[in-house]
């Protein structure tokens, strides 16, 4: 789940204590294009307040005015389905061809769905399973694999960050990467054994690790759902990480650097037991090539490639005519991103 859906349960939490009835909307199916992705969600309280999206607006509006006015009653789990026609989704502001598949369910088991608030807070994944003909819900630990599934009978959605990010050095640029991914479901896990840095380090919701970059690195099993940036700019350091990095399944690897510097990282990294195919999958210079001149864009530029190479996104590199194809194994053709 998104930081967008964790204010979906913070709200429903703080509404339900508040004494409000809370209706909970969870994608379960789209077909054709689609604004937000299967397990968003969306709640929707008593009196129209919302938390969360699941499309354009157009789909909570109408969600709103019917549970407000109470002329769509959820008083057991239900399936709603929004844009099957032309029509529809002309009126409901879904893209042509668009059609959303709805799961609403109204909020009674007030201790189950604050222990998964908790539990997600913790930066565990947890799995919740919905019963449709009872409304009874039970939460078991998930695993980073584990998708959401419907079969008409029971919903199970995973919750909790099934991302993750290491970030090797504590400095400025890392405190900007550390606080937009999170808000892009990752948990991030921060890596400085320099006292000066990681003393200073003081970003909520992060975990600092001072550590050698090659102990964390293998301490932290990365698997499929990983990534790793280095950006300390000093190879006894980043290249300690990008060593253990490059051989692991980690699906984005990146070192922030010139292209002379990533040059020589790539002749001192291939002093060692890497094969050309883990050194190709570096990204270095690490980001997108957006013209990014101070830490904060640095920090954009990065996470919008990380989230090309999660997505498997082929880029056209702005201001060339060069182009790269990046996925989630993180293999390129050319390497043409910003500098710092």
């Amino acid at each position: 789940m998104d930081s967008v859906d964790l204010q979906v349960l913070k709200s429903s939490v703080a509404w339900r204590k508040q004494g409000h009835k809370v209706v909970l909307v969870t994608i379960v199916e789209t077909w054709g294009s689609s604004p937000r992705p299967v397990g968003a969600m969306l709640a929707v309280r008593d009196d129209g307040l919302v938390s969360g999206s699941v499309s354009g607006g157009c789909v909570e509006d109408d969600l709103i005015y019917k549970i407000r006015d109470e002329s769509l009653a959820v008083e057991r789990p239900q399936v709603v389905t929004y844009g099957i026609t032309k029509e529809e989704a002309e009126r409901f502001g879904l893209p042509c061809g668009g059609t959303l598949q709805l799961v609403l369910e109204t909020v009674e088991d007030d201790a189950a769905l604050g222990e998964l608030l908790e539990r997600v807070e913790r930066h565990e994944l947890v799995s919740r399973t919905l019963d449709m003909d009872t409304g009874k819900t039970q939460l078991e630990s998930a695993s980073r694999d584990d998708v959401l599934s419907f079969d008409g009978k029971i919903l199970r959605g995973v919750y909790g960050p099934r991302w993750r990010l290491l970030v090797v050095g504590a400095g400025q640029l890392s405190r900007y990467v550390a606080q937009m991914a999170q808000a892009l479901d990752y948990h991030i896990t921060v890596c400085d054994p320099r006292e000066e840095y990681a003393e200073t380090w003081d970003v909520d919701g992060t975990t600092l690790n001072r550590g050698m970059p090659d102990d964390v690195v293998n301490a932290m099993n990365l698997d499929s759902h990983s990534a790793v940036v280095a950006v300390t700019h000093d190879p006894k350091i980043d290249d300690l990480a990008l060593l253990e990095a490059l051989k692991s399944p980690a699906f984005y690897v990146g070192a922030l650097g010139s292209r002379l510097n990533t040059a020589k990282r790539r002749e001192r990294l291939a002093m060692f037991d890497l094969s050309e195919s883990e050194l190709d999958r570096l990204h270095g210079p690490v980001g997108l090539r957006i013209g990014s001149k101070t830490p904060p864009e640095i920090a954009v530029a990065i996470l919008a490639e990380l989230t090309a190479v999660r997505h498997g996104v082929e880029l056209a590199t702005i201001g060339t005519n060069e182009s790269k194809q990046v996925s989630a194994d993180g293999n390129q053709a050319v390497c043409v991103t910003t500098t710092a």
